[in-house]
């Protein structure tokens, strides 16, 4: 090597993954791990080695698109993989249960899209199983990621705000508004519904900001009563289309949270509003590079909500743009969280939101259906 040349860096070791599902959170967690390589001074080497889909033309369609190395129709077959350290699921909701502890007890690490399981039980038994594997998991919240939520919190938890009063969230968008839309597996019993879908992405973000829920007083509402099924005809509809709760927190704090995919209108509305003794934020998923906080010692005639706009101020913002205003993306974000969950493995500090995370809000989801049901408050188990 000449001299004065910088010295090559020793090759970092490779992390094989392997992704069961190639659909819209399948590809969205190919874009974050190829993004997160790229942003991220990451401590391993992202090795795509194999996709899953339904059938062999899916799988190999994905394998093309991706950049995969290889492709199956049987996601199991990639589980003596030696080459292959995660398992990355994708598949329905039901599936995850199966998927993941087959995973685990295959020794490798589990990257699970929300929600956990369908049953916070199941849900359970799969942090058992992950704790007792040694292995590292994380579950796919990555709406947490923004560094606009880490700001909120950490101005909440600075005393900013003061004493918190109460709470307001919701998570709403259309794609269930049309009574054409079809019955998916969204729609099954078994753990569908807006609550479980939507809701739990209110529950979580409530509680990373305000911290644990105790209570829930919980109402959940099916709107569109029949569904055009896969052979065309009607097919009753049996979850929620709308659930709300109000809540209360450990901290003495009230508020509610709405989870709605039939709201007409809205594409991302991932929003929550925190009111304090001395001022309140404001956010909204449809401009989620934005923060708007109020400070109550603003003088008379001076007081308004201003804006704080991410920047790289705003770890790890910077990391992928350095001009503030210039935004990032859905699919940053979820780089983000897999930066933390790979930093995770190589053991540089805990799991951002692991199987127990995930199990947390399987019950918060569980105990407002329940609450709904039994048309009275109920504590949220510890």
């Amino acid at each position: 090597m000449p001299a004065g040349w910088p010295e090559m860096s020793a090759a970092k070791p490779m992390l094989g993954l392997g992704l069961i599902g190639s659909g819209f959170m399948g590809k969205t967690h190919v874009f974050g791990f190829a993004t997160a390589t790229r942003v991220f001074d990451l401590p391993f080497e992202i090795s795509f080695e194999c996709v899953a889909d339904q059938t062999p033309e899916l799988a190999e369609g994905a394998r093309a698109a991706f950049g995969f190395k290889r492709c199956t129709a049987d996601w199991r077959s990639m589980l003596d993989d030696p080459k292959i350290d995660v398992i990355d699921i994708t598949a329905p909701n039901a599936f995850h249960k199966e998927m993941a502890l087959a995973a685990l007890t295959a020794g490798k690490h589990v990257y699970c899209e929300k929600p956990l399981a369908p049953l916070a039980a199941d849900a359970m038994e799969m942090v058992v199983a992950a704790e007792a594997s040694g292995r590292c998991t994380q579950v796919g919240f990555n709406y947490l990621a923004n560094p606009m939520l880490t700001l909120a919190r950490d101005m909440i938890a600075g005393g900013e705000l003061g004493e918190i009063y109460s709470y307001r969230g919701v998570h709403a968008e259309d794609y269930m508004a049309s009574p054409e839309n079809p019955w998916t597996w969204r729609h099954d019993p078994v753990g569908g519904g807006a609550l479980a879908d939507l809701g739990s992405h209110a529950l979580a973000t409530a509680e990373f900001l305000a911290g644990p829920i105790s209570k829930v007083s919980g109402d959940t509402q099916t709107v569109i009563a029949e569904r055009p099924g896969p052979d065309g005809r009607a097919r009753t509809v049996e979850v929620d289309d709308v659930g709300r709760a109000f809540i209360k927190f450990a901290s003495g704090a009230s508020g509610s949270i709405e989870a709605n995919w039939i709201a007409s209108g809205r594409k991302m509305q991932h929003d929550f509003e925190v009111y304090g003794s001395r001022g309140a934020l404001a956010f909204s998923g449809e401009r989620f590079n934005e923060l708007q906080f109020y400070d109550a010692s603003d003088r008379s005639g001076r007081e308004g909500f201003r804006k704080i706009e991410a920047g790289p101020h705003h770890e790890p913002y910077g990391r992928f743009c350095v001009a503030p205003g210039h935004q990032l993306g859905f699919n940053d974000l979820k780089a983000i969280e897999i930066s933390g969950f790979i930093n995770a493995i190589a053991g540089k500090h805990p799991e951002p939101f692991n199987f127990r995370a995930g199990h947390r809000i399987q019950k918060l989801v569980e105990t407002v259906h329940q609450s709904s049901e039994q048309g009275r408050w109920l504590d949220v188990p510890k």
